[in-house]
C-alpha cells in the first residue's frame, strides 16, 4: 500500500483556450490535511473534480489511495467522499430524511440506515433539528448536514471544496472543529479554501495554487520563512505624515515599504532585524507619531502576495469551471 493519498504528475484540464490546470504535481501522504490554497479561478475545484473521478483529465496521471482515477474510477470513489461548495443534500426533506436515503443508496437496509443517519446527527449537533426540513436551516447547520452526508460510510480520504464559504466566524470555526475530528478518526482531508487564515489553522501542509499552476508547497511556517524572516507593520498617527515615514524606513532599513489600502499603514519583509530600533528613533526624532509599530511572523495573506504579485481575493478567470 502506498504512503501517499494522492500522486499526480503532469495533471492538466482544458477548457476552450484556458488551461484551468496547468500540469500539477503532487505528493500528499496520508493523515492530516492538505490545505490546497488559491483564489477563486485558481483551478482549486477543477483539480479536486478530476481527483475524485468527476471529470476526466486532458494530460498526465493522478492516482488517488493507490489506483488510477481514469482506470480504476468506481474503485477510488468507493475509497473517497466529496463535499463541494454547495450543498447536496435535498432542501425539501429532513436532516433524518436526508440521511436515511443517502444509508440506503451505500446499502444500509431498514433499521440500519435510521440508526446510522440517527448516530450522524447526533455526532454533529443536529438531533435536535433531525425532523425539520433542511431549507429551514442555517448556514453553518446546512454544511454540517453536508459534511455528515459525506460520511455516511466513512471515507479513506475527503474532499472538502471550500465548505466553509459564505459562513458566519463561529460556523466556520464549527466546521474547522469538525474536520479536527476527522483526522483523529484517521480520515485523510484534503481542503481547499481562499481563506488564507483557514490553511493555517488546519492544514499540516499547504499547496498554493494560481493559474492552474502550484507555485509553491510547505508548512505554513515554511511557507512564511520563505518571503523574509519577519514582517514590519507601521502605522502613522496621522495620514499626511506616512510619505516621510516611509522615507525614514527606506533610509534606516533599507528595504522598501508597500502601502495598503490603509492610508496611514507600511508593510515590509526584513530580513535584518538590527535596524529596526534606530529607525523607530529616526521616526520619533522626525516628530512622526505611531499607532502600531509591530514586527512579526509574515501572514499567509503576505506569503501569497509575495509569490503571486495579488492578493488571495483577487478572482481570475478560469473557463467553465470555476475554482
Amino acid at each position: 500500500m502506498t504512503d501517499l493519498a494522492i500522486e499526480t504528475q503532469g495533471l492538466v484540464k482544458i477548457y476552450g483556450k484556458q488551461r484551468a490546470v496547468d500540469g500539477i504535481d503532487l505528493a500528499i501522504a496520508r493523515g492530516g490535511v492538505h490545505g490546497f490554497l488559491g483564489p477563486n479561478g485558481a483551478g482549486k475545484t477543477t483539480a479536486i473534480r478530476m481527483l475524485a473521478t468527476l471529470i476526466r483529465p486532458d494530460a498526465g496521471s493522478a492516482r488517488v489511495l493507490g489506483r488510477d482515477v481514469v482506470r480504476e474510477a468506481d474503485t477510488v470513489r468507493g475509497l473517497v467522499s466529496l463535499t463541494g461548495q454547495f450543498a447536496s443534500v435535498d432542501e425539501d426533506l429532513t436532516g433524518r430524511e436526508n440521511l436515511r436515503l443517502i444509508a440506503k443508496l451505500y446499502g444500509f437496509r431498514g433499521a440500519s440506515a435510521t440508526r446510522r443517519g440517527d448516530e450522524l446527527l447526533e455526532a454533529f449537533g443536529l438531533a435536535d433539528a433531525a425532523d425539520r426540513q433542511v431549507k429551514k436551516y442555517s448556514g453553518g447547520m446546512r454544511r454540517r448536514i453536508d459534511i455528515a452526508a459525506s460520511l455516511v460510510v466513512s471515507p479513506e480520504l475527503l474532499f472538502l471544496d471550500e465548505p466553509t464559504t459564505g459562513l458566519d466566524p463561529r460556523a466556520r470555526n464549527e466546521v474547522w472543529d469538525i474536520i479536527r475530528a476527522l483526522v483523529a478518526h484517521g480520515t485523510t482531508v484534503m481542503l481547499t479554501t481562499q481563506y488564507l487564515d483557514e490553511a493555517d489553522q488546519l492544514a499540516d501542509r499547504i499547496s498554493v495554487i494560481d493559474r492552474g499552476r502550484i507555485i509553491a508547497e510547505g508548512t505554513s511556517s515554511e511557507l512564511k520563512a520563505s518571503v523574509g524572516s519577519g514582517t514590519l507593520h507601521v502605522r502613522v498617527m496621522k495620514p499626511q505624515d506616512r510619505d516621510a515615514a516611509r522615507t525614514i524606513l527606506v533610509r534606516e532599513l533599507g528595504v522598501d515599504f508597500e502601502t495598503t489600502h490603509d492610508p496611514q499603514a507600511l508593510v515590509a519583509a526584513l530580513e535584518d532585524r538590527s535596524g529596526v530600533t534606530r529607525a523607530l528613533t529616526a521616526l520619533e526624532d522626525a516628530d512622526i507619531g505611531l499607532a502600531q509599530f509591530a514586527l512579526g511572523q509574515p501572514t499567509l495573506d503576505e506569503v501569497f502576495l509575495a509569490l503571486t504579485g495579488h492578493a488571495a481575493e483577487e478572482s481570475a478567470e478560469e473557463g467553465e469551471e470555476a475554482a
